[in-house]
């Protein structure tokens, strides 16, 4: 498989090619996010990390824009056929610099 590209990934979207899986639609009711607001985050977004060791597919963390204009990650990895999506939550400052884009260093 090919290094993971946005483009790719946006076209699966707006294909329908995508998994939902029963691990994140649960995440998704739990955290109050609708499959909506990973598409448009996807569609809108831009990959932050790349994760190609990945199993069973590589995979990557979108950065993206939900239907409230909130900041969004979005994990999905990519096989030859669909786009699966893995979970998605809300950043914060926390884990994540001020940008909601650099992970912060472990002190």
């Amino acid at each position: 498989m090919e290094k993971l590209n946005i483009d790719t990934i946006k076209q699966m979207v707006k294909d329908g090619k995508i998994r939902w899986t029963n691990h994140v639609i649960v995440r998704l009711f739990q955290r109050n996010i609708s499959q909506e607001d990973i598409e448009n985050a996807i569609l809108n977004g831009e990959i932050i990390e790349e994760y190609e060791n990945d199993y069973p597919y590589p995979s990557c963390l979108v950065y993206g824009i939900n239907l409230k204009n909130e900041v969004l990650h979005v994990v999905c990895g990519l096989n030859e056929i669909e786009l699966w999506i893995i979970t998605a939550y809300y950043p914060d400052n926390i884990k994540w610099e001020d940008d909601l884009k650099t992970r912060k260093e472990i002190k």
